[in-house]
């Protein structure tokens, strides 16, 4: 494979100079070669959005920072999927879409500076409940049915469609391995309708604070294997997806063929998370010997009505926590800040079945040890038309802070529940759940069922 070096093509690592066009002609190069490596120096590369063609490999040398602008005019629309619906949105920083035999690698540093963006984020929250700039009437204008499209949290209304830090779309072959990411405007590493994926030795962080910083979103994609990642954000931790409602039941592109070993979770909303957008389905999930303290939710699975999808084959395996909310949180009624309980989302009596019901089945959960859970032992909260299929919880131990003032009800989104003051295993529409070898010290009542 032949190296380049970015400074080649005009490049400079002075931290000041916007490389964003050193990195075209760098990529176009490779392209023109069939392939090669790009190597980054040490030192400071600053840039806008870069796009990375077929069979690349971008070289971070130890003590090399590739920092992006804050612009948002920098980052024009293209078309991608944005909390579950496929629409336009601004162009990751990193992206790389329909190419096979990508890698991004080395010791260095990703730095999004995301601190402008989480300022905008949190204002446009506040106050803005449509498109006011230039650029999101733009977007507004590319996604004219915006208004009824569903969302996460993230903004959908103001058409502030921050940008993924490093996305692959449609992508064949990919491997990150041994970088750091910090400071992402929004999701940090989003591969989507990605065959053949490996993340490796990754150290992800941003702030707790940091508005939708999950920290990785696999997104309608087979075949991956995430090994030995650090992570730490201000959203979900490691993510598994594959669209949200009508929408992602017309792309129907499951996430299937997953492995999570040996990783490492801290300060997310929750560590290992299969949801919520759920409609394509979620297939054959083993995680294991995997760290997620001081975690909200530890394990999180969650769907709700009107997300669709079934959700097979998901085991967890060896997890191990300490001073989260809520470990094991199985929640068919997450709600997103969105609770209506007038509304049939959330109802707890039986509605009728669809295609956009969302199914669980073939879980099984063994070996988790919890220590000092702050608001509650567990939560399993499934839909009364759509019970839980086939749940195996096994050779687990859950221990809860009876002095801590976390309210049970904080161990989830749901709050169709009645007030509930032990910080008990709460279960919900689960008869033929399975509990071998559990024990749930703290609470007068360990289990409650509904």
């Amino acid at each position: 494979m032949k190296e380049f070096f970015l400074e080649d093509f005009g490049g400079k690592n002075d931290g000041v100079f916007n490389n964003v066009n050193a990195f075209a002609m760098a990529f176009m190069e490779i392209s023109r070669n069939g392939g090669g490596k790009l190597t980054l120096k040490k030192g400071n590369y600053l840039t806008g959005p870069i796009d990375i063609p077929s069979n690349t490999t971008l070289f971070l040398e130890e003590g090399c920072e590739l920092s992006f602008v804050t612009e948002p005019t920098c980052y024009p629309p293209v078309y991608t999927r944005w909390e579950g619906v496929e629409c336009f949105a601004m162009h990751p920083l990193i992206f790389s879409r329909n190419t096979k035999n990508v890698s991004i690698t080395g010791k260095g540093t990703l730095n999004g500076n995301g601190e402008p963006w989480w300022a905008l984020a949190h204002a446009k929250r506040n106050d803005q409940m449509e498109p006011v700039e230039p650029y999101e009437k733009l977007l507004a204008s590319m996604n004219p049915d915006h208004k009824n499209q569903p969302g996460g949290g993230g903004g959908r209304e103001s058409q502030f469609l921050r940008p993924s830090f490093v996305e692959f779309s449609n992508c064949e072959n990919v491997t990150i391995e041994g970088i750091k990411i910090i400071n992402s405007p929004f999701w940090t590493v989003h591969p989507l309708y990605v065959n053949n994926l490996t993340l490796k030795d990754l150290y992800i962080e941003n702030p707790y604070e940091a508005p939708n910083t999950d920290g990785i979103d696999i997104d309608s994609c087979q075949n991956v294997k995430i090994l030995n990642c650090f992570v730490s954000v201000g959203d979900d931790g490691i993510c598994l997806k594959s669209g949200s409602g009508p929408d992602g039941i017309r792309c129907n592109v499951p996430t299937k063929n997953v492995l999570i070993k040996n990783c490492t979770v801290r300060f997310a909303h929750g560590g290992l998370v299969v949801g919520s957008e759920t409609a394509a389905g979620i297939f054959n999930v083993t995680a294991e010997d995997c760290d997620l303290d001081s975690t909200d939710r530890g394990i999180r699975i969650k769907s709700r009505r009107g997300r669709g999808g079934a959700l097979e084959g998901i085991h967890l395996k060896n997890i191990s926590m300490n001073n989260t909310l809520c470990p094991l949180s199985i929640n068919m009624f997450y709600s997103c800040g969105e609770y209506d309980p007038s509304s049939p989302l959330f109802s707890l009596e039986k509605q009728p079945v669809t295609k956009e019901t969302p199914t669980l089945k073939n879980v099984s959960i063994i070996g988790v040890k919890a220590q000092n859970c702050r608001a509650s032992a567990g939560l399993i909260a499934c839909l009364p038309e759509v019970p839980v299929e086939n749940l195996l919880i096994q050779d687990c131990e859950f221990s809860t802070d009876e002095k801590n003032e976390a309210s049970p009800m904080q161990s989830d989104m749901f709050f169709g529940l009645p007030e509930i003051t032990e910080k008990s295993f709460r279960i919900l529409n689960a008869p033929d759940a399975v509990f071998k070898n559990v024990k749930v010290s703290g609470p007068k009542e360990p289990f409650i069922f509904r």
